[in-house]
C-alpha cells in the first residue's frame, strides 16, 4: 500500500470513529519515507482524538517546523494548549498566526477566547473588534464579542450581535444557545428552551444545550426531563477541558436517579 493510500485510509477510519485504526495507518505511513507536515498533521489530528493532547500539540508542532505556512496546523496546536489550559503557549500559537497570515479574523477570536477564559473580558473585546475590522460578517467574531459584551453588562448590544448571527446565517446553533444562556441569566426559562431546542434542532450534537436544557428544567422541578438533559451531555462531553463539569453533572445525575428511583 502506498504511502497516500495509507494517509486516505487513516483519514477514512478517523472520519469513522476508529482512532486506534488511524493511529496504525498514519504511523506506518510515517514508516514509509520522510517525514512531511501532512503526516504529522494528520498524526495530531488522531492523537487529539485519542485524547492524547501532549502528543497531539508535539505533532502540530513538528508539522509547522516542517511547513510555516500549514495554517491548518497553526490553529490546531492553539486549540489543543488551549483545551489543555496551556494559556501563554496558545497566545503565543495564536498570536504567530496573525504575524504570519496578517488577515486571519479567527486567529483574533481565538486570542480574545483565551482572555475571556481568564476573565480579562476587556482585552476579550479588544481582540474580538480587531477580528470584525478584519471580516465585518465573521459568525465567529459576532458571537464571541456578543457574550463578553453580556458579561461586562451590556445586555442590549449582546443581544444585537446574536441577532446579527442570525441574521447572517440562520442555521448557526452557537447563536441560539448563546441566546439561551442569555435568557436562563435573566431567567427567562420559556425563552431559554425554545433557544435551545432551536439549537439542537440545528446540531443535535450540541452538548453545552444539553447542559442548558437539564438546568432548566431543574429549577422548574422537572426531574426526569431534567436527568434526560444531562444524560445526553454525558453521553457527549468528553473533552479533557470538561473535566470538572462533568464531574458535577455527574454527581447531580446520581441525586436525580436516586430522588427518582432509578
Amino acid at each position: 500500500m502506498t504511502r497516500s493510500e495509507l494517509l486516505q485510509q487513516a483519514r477514512e477510519q478517523l472520519e469513522n470513529g476508529d482512532a486506534k485504526a488511524a493511529l496504525r495507518l498514519v504511523r506506518d505511513a510515517a514508516k514509509s519515507g520522510e517525514p512531511t507536515a501532512e503526516i504529522e498533521s494528520l498524526l495530531g489530528e488522531v492523537l487529539e482524538e485519542s485524547g492524547d493532547m501532549s502528543g497531539a500539540a508535539a505533532a502540530y508542532r513538528r508539522a509547522i517546523a516542517l511547513d510555516p505556512e500549514d495554517i491548518d496546523s497553526a490553529y490546531a496546536l492553539g486549540d489543543v494548549l488551549f483545551e489543555m489550559h496551556h494559556a501563554d503557549e496558545a497566545l503565543a500559537a495564536y498570536t504567530r498566526i496573525t504575524e504570519t497570515f496578517v488577515d486571519q479574523s479567527d486567529a483574533w477570536v481565538s486570542i480574545g477566547l483565551v482572555h475571556f477564559s481568564q476573565e480579562k473580558i476587556d482585552q476579550a473585546i479588544e481582540c474580538y473588534e480587531k477580528a470584525l475590522q478584519l471580516a465585518p460578517d465573521s459568525t465567529f467574531a459576532c458571537n464571541s464579542l456578543g457574550d463578553a459584551l453580556f458579561a461586562s453588562g451590556e445586555p442590549e448590544q449582546a443581544l444585537g450581535l446574536f441577532q446579527r448571527v442570525i441574521e447572517l446565517d440562520p442555521e448557526d446553533p452557537q447563536a441560539y444557545y448563546n441566546l439561551a444562556e442569555m435568557y436562563y441569566d435573566t431567567e427567562d426559562l420559556d425563552a431559554a428552551e425554545e433557544n435551545c431546542r432551536r439549537a439542537l434542532e440545528l446540531d443535535p450534537g450540541f452538548d453545552y444545550a444539553y447542559l442548558t436544557l437539564g438546568n432548566i428544567h431543574l429549577d422548574r422541578e422537572e426531574m426526569e426531563e431534567a436527568l434526560q438533559a444531562f444524560q445526553e451531555f454525558l453521553l457527549r462531553e468528553h473533552s479533557p477541558a470538561a473535566e470538572d463539569i462533568r464531574s458535577e453533572v455527574a454527581a447531580v445525575v446520581d441525586g436525580l436517579k436516586a430522588e427518582l428511583g432509578h
